[in-house]
């Protein structure tokens, strides 16, 4: 399993809505089309931080996604919401449990 951990920071928090919105109706079914797709959640923090975690089978999957990501902001115009490329972290899953179901 591989996980990407993309942190936004200085997200419009007057439409934090609208990207929760979207993402469940346009960006998580393109996720669930790829190959090795294993989840996705969407991380709300305080002063305008979301956080994303997706879960692929391997890093090319998971880099792919990335690429999905990207293209979907473009897509969706929310470049002023989402200012700030994301930070990422990205590697190899070496322990996990399975206790809790997935919510996507």
């Amino acid at each position: 399993m591989h996980a990407t951990i993309s942190r936004y920071d200085g997200v419009d928090t007057t439409r934090m809505n609208e990207v929760t919105s979207k993402v469940n109706q346009t960006l998580v079914p393109q996720l669930r089309e790829l190959p090795g797709f294993a989840g996705y959640f969407l991380i709300e923090a305080d002063n305008g931080v979301q956080t994303s975690l997706s879960l692929f089978e391997t890093s090319e999957q998971a880099d792919k996604s990335t690429k999905v990501v990207k293209n979907w902001i473009s897509d969706e115009n929310l470049g002023r919401t989402l200012p700030n490329a994301p930070k990422i972290t990205s590697g190899k899953d070496l322990a996990h449990s399975k206790g809790v179901p997935a919510l996507v």
